[in-house]
């Protein structure tokens, strides 16, 4: 077949098209790679990601394997184990030693010595005790364990001794307590170096300047004693110091302090040392009697039935008797319930006839406010005001009498609330008209043989003020500072009168650190007497 022509033919195709296929060819290579790139550094993250927070949660786990009460807890650790095989070691080593098996006793504590030392040593570091650690001490405790077994140590030996123990320990304890208590009386009671001395050295000008005891005879009839325009308090004591503070507490605190008069009683021995103390002092104009309790010849044992009660033998050995008798409640061995001194307080309209009202003060309390409005007070017909302590359910009539006593469950309300001595306001007039010192007599003299009450001046207190009490704002005598830690600041701040009831009396060493400085603050610590007995 014979070729056409060259002009004839058909032309070639353009090779163009190829070069676009390689060209988008290469394009989606480029493409992939930087998709292969990408995709396999999110995989490298998402990979380093665990492993960090796995990290994370390793050193967390370790921290908290850290906690050894978790770890003695735990019931698969060894520390736990150790410690039940320690417990069970102890009490046949107790066992051992009462059966006289001194060696087998020798071997279970060295073996619990090593494993109080093992776990010491496992919670100083932090670490968890080993099988290498615990294993050995495990296996020669349990060895040791069976051998006490086996030589008859069972479980109902062990119970029984160990229930012995227990209760030889609770009788331990019981009269540890008793013991502390008892320190704490006889410490309370113990009459301070430096009080001694200031009352050596007052008896001793007493004594020697006659200028004070005709000073003390002068004043003996001033007409502000029985003038009832006046403010009148009375304050039985024979600690010089803790009267002088409550004096000059109660002055400072006074918006009028010269029309306050002061009436003290206290006994033979210290006569003497409270005149010459409140005579060579000043008290910014208040008057200020001292009597002795002596001197008041009507209050003997044929008129009083508690002088009578507290002449007698038995009553004295039982009150300065040993503390041998733990049985006997050391609070009822106190001394101070022997004091006449104690129980003045139900014969005041006799102390003081021509008196209508007067406050009653004992002399560990502090007076914060002026207490005058006191005697401005309606009592309704009653005789005493006091601030009412039954916010606490031991404060109640049945805490303080015998109730199963019939004579007083048919007279007396068990739930009736309990008020408090050491600051009180007495209508003298209402006193004389319900008659109650002989109210007094009477319960006296039904307790002779003790039966009706064991402690102190307030279970009579609250027969003899029964239904003739009228009670006052709490703010008026704030009580505990003599045994509470824990009283609010606030409650002290707003007390008329704060009362150191207690045996952490203010001017003792016992004495609370927090309330002491609110004592402290009214004694004139720049006398040169205070100055001298605090020094030799």
């Amino acid at each position: 077949m014979r070729r056409r022509a060259a002009e004839y033919r058909r032309p070639v195709r353009s090779r163009r098209f190829s070069y676009w296929i390689w060209a988008l060819f290469g394009l989606f290579s480029i493409a992939g790679l930087v998709l292969f790139v990408l995709h396999h550094k999110q995989n490298e993250d998402r990979v380093e990601q665990p492993v960090l927070e796995n990290n994370e949660r390793f050193e967390q786990v370790a921290h908290e394997g850290l906690n050894f009460t978790e770890d003695i807890l735990s019931a698969r650790s060894f520390s736990r184990q150790l410690a039940e095989q320690m417990t069970l070691a102890k009490a046949y080593v107790i066992i051992a030693k009462e059966h006289n098996n001194l060696h087998l006793a020798w071997e279970l504590s060295t073996k619990i010595r090593s494993c109080q030392l093992l776990l010491s040593k496992a919670a100083m570091r932090g670490e968890s005790v080993t099988l290498e650690e615990a294993e050995p001490i495990i296996k020669s405790l349990s060895s040791l364990i069976f051998r006490a077994q086996d030589a008859h140590y069972d479980i109902a030996t062990t119970i029984m001794t160990m229930k012995s123990h227990i209760q030889a320990l609770e009788e331990r304890a019981h009269a540890a307590t008793i013991q502390s208590t008892v320190f704490g009386q006889l410490a309370a009671e113990a009459l301070p170096k430096s009080l001694h001395c200031l009352h050596i050295k007052l008896t001793a000008d007493w004594l020697k300047k006659a200028s004070i005891q005709v000073l003390a005879d002068e004043k003996r009839n001033s007409p502000r004693l029985m003038d009832n325009n006046l403010y009148h308090f009375c304050i039985f004591s024979d600690n010089v110091l803790a009267t002088s503070a409550v004096v000059n507490s109660t002055v400072s605190n006074a918006d009028h302090p010269k029309q306050l008069v002061f009436h003290i009683v206290t006994n033979g021995v210290n006569y003497g040392t409270m005149q010459a103390w409140f005579l060579s002092n000043e008290f910014k104009g208040s008057t200020i009697e001292v009597q002795n309790v002596e001197e008041l010849s009507w209050f003997n044992a044929s008129y009083a039935p508690i002088v009578k009660q507290l002449l007698d033998p038995d009553s004295r050995a039982y009150y300065f008797g040993g503390y041998e008798d733990l049985n006997v409640d050391t609070k009822l061995r106190n001394p101070k319930h022997l004091s006449l001194l104690n129980h003045l307080r139900f014969y005041i309209p006799e102390i003081y006839p021509q008196l209508e009202k007067v406050v009653f003060l004992d002399d560990d309390v502090v007076v914060q406010k002026d207490l005058t409005p006191l005697f401005s007070l309606d009592l309704h017909g009653n005789v005493n005001g006091a601030v009412e302590t039954c916010l606490e359910a031991f404060h109640r009539y049945y805490r303080y009498l015998n109730f199963s006593n019939t004579i007083i469950s048919s007279k007396f309300d068990p739930q009736a609330c309990g008020w408090a001595f050491g600051m009180n306001v007495f209508d003298l007039i209402a006193w004389r008209k319900a008659n109650a010192t002989a109210r007094y007599h009477y319960w006296q003299e039904q307790n002779a043989d003790g039966t009706l009450w064991k402690l102190g001046t307030l279970p009579p207190g609250l027969l003899t003020f029964y239904g003739l009490t009228e009670p006052l704002d709490r703010r008026w005598h704030v009580l505990g500072l003599g045994y509470d830690l824990n009283i609010d600041n606030r409650l002290i701040e707003s007390a008329a009168v704060i009362h150191y009831n207690g045996y952490m009396k203010p001017w003792l060493k016992l004495a609370i650190g927090r309330y002491k400085p609110l004592w402290e603050r009214y004694v004139n610590q720049s006398h040169p007497y205070l100055q001298d007995c605090v020094t030799s």
